[in-house]
């Protein structure tokens, strides 16, 4: 039997359709089925809408997505387990193809996530959807929103990790990869963008400084991303706010992304056709100088995956984390560098300035 498992709260306006989406799958599949929706805490109709759809409802009062998964899969009575997001869409492929792999010895994996048709969302969100869509498959690791395991592979990682209030499917993932082979599927998924509708690029932006110089609160404390991932209120999620602040806020996270893609350019123009004298100099060392700062979240990257090295038991796995630690930790010794390097000549810039130099 196959177990869809769907983490819900307040999500009377998209549950309807996920949950059609899998009913309808699972039919083309041809499996045996059940759809379980772990209603943690809902205030609107959530549980009704679940129940005309013959889902069984499981009500809970978590308010934690990784316990909230738990809960499902232990009320699940399949050997194959899926997890679905209450505002993600899948299809009969991606859901065909993950029970092959798992079929043939696969302990688990996900699906790479597309934007909806119609989601409004800021244009630098259509960037990162794209290169998530390849990134997932490059690195080997998806979001929540479509994952997949067997039983005695959920049973063998522990489950998701209920110390974690965001991250908790990577997670997840590093602990099922310590299991067996884990898969990102070819096929993708289609999730909703509301989250980046409501949230401001300036909030993103302030996660992520948070994770690089508090990375063990950012990811265990719930008040770090309440307003992001754990806000009740859905008013408004259909809509994207058109402030001046956030249409700033927006273009300058396309900016800043349209940078950190194209940075690795600068690498290969040689330094004398720009020298710092020039105003395309200049523009290349500030450019230099923001990726130097965004590299720095590699470390705490670097962190995760040596502590998942020290529990890997097989040998793909192990050189396949040995690879990624030493990306992340080349990638975050050189932005160190760059750093120490420039706060240190700004202080001796500074010191002269002042000095009357």
């Amino acid at each position: 039997m196959i177990s869809f498992i769907v983490p819900a709260h307040n999500e009377q306006s998209c549950i309807g359709r996920t949950l059609q989406a899998i009913d309808e799958s699972a039919r083309i599949v041809g499996r045996p089925y059940e759809i379980i929706v772990v209603d943690d805490a809902s205030t609107d109709a959530t549980a009704e809408i679940a129940r005309r759809h013959n889902a069984t409802v499981l009500p809970v009062n978590h308010r934690q997505i990784a316990a909230t998964r738990n809960s499902g899969a232990r009320a699940a009575r399949g050997g194959r387990l899926f997890f679905v997001d209450a505002d993600t869409t899948i299809n009969p492929r991606a859901v065909a193809s993950a029970l092959r792999y798992m079929d043939t010895g696969a302990v688990g994996g996900g699906a790479p996530t597309w934007l909806g048709k119609g989601e409004i969302v800021p244009l630098y969100i259509r960037f990162i959807a794209v290169l998530g869509l390849f990134g997932a498959k490059l690195v080997g690791f998806t979001g929540g929103a479509f994952m997949f395991c067997t039983r005695e592979a959920f049973q063998a990682a522990g489950g998701f990790d209920e110390r974690f209030y965001w991250g908790e499917e990577a997670a997840f993932a590093l602990a099922l990869k310590r299991q067996g082979r884990f898969v990102v599927l070819w096929q993708h998924v289609l999730t909703s963008g509301r989250r980046f509708r409501k949230t401001s690029a300036l909030q993103l932006l302030a996660g992520g400084v948070r994770m690089i110089f508090s990375p063990v609160k950012t990811f265990t404390q719930r008040s770090s991303v309440e307003k992001i991932w754990y806000d009740s209120n859905r008013e408004g999620d259909d809509t994207m706010p058109d402030s001046l602040a956030v249409q700033v806020s927006n273009g300058v996270a396309l900016l800043l992304i349209i940078i950190v893609v194209t940075g690795p350019v600068w690498n290969f123009i040689p330094g004398a056709l720009m020298p710092l004298s020039s105003p395309l100099g200049k523009f290349r060392f500030f450019i230099c100088l923001f990726l130097c700062h965004v590299g720095l979240i590699c470390w705490p990257l670097a962190m995760i995956l040596f502590v998942n090295l020290l529990r890997q038991k097989r040998w793909t796995g192990l050189i396949q984390s040995v690879a990624l630690i030493a990306i992340c930790a080349w990638q975050a010794w050189d932005s160190t560098r760059g750093v120490i390097w420039y706060w240190t000549w700004l202080c001796h810039w500074l010191a002269h300035f002042f000095n009357g130099g």
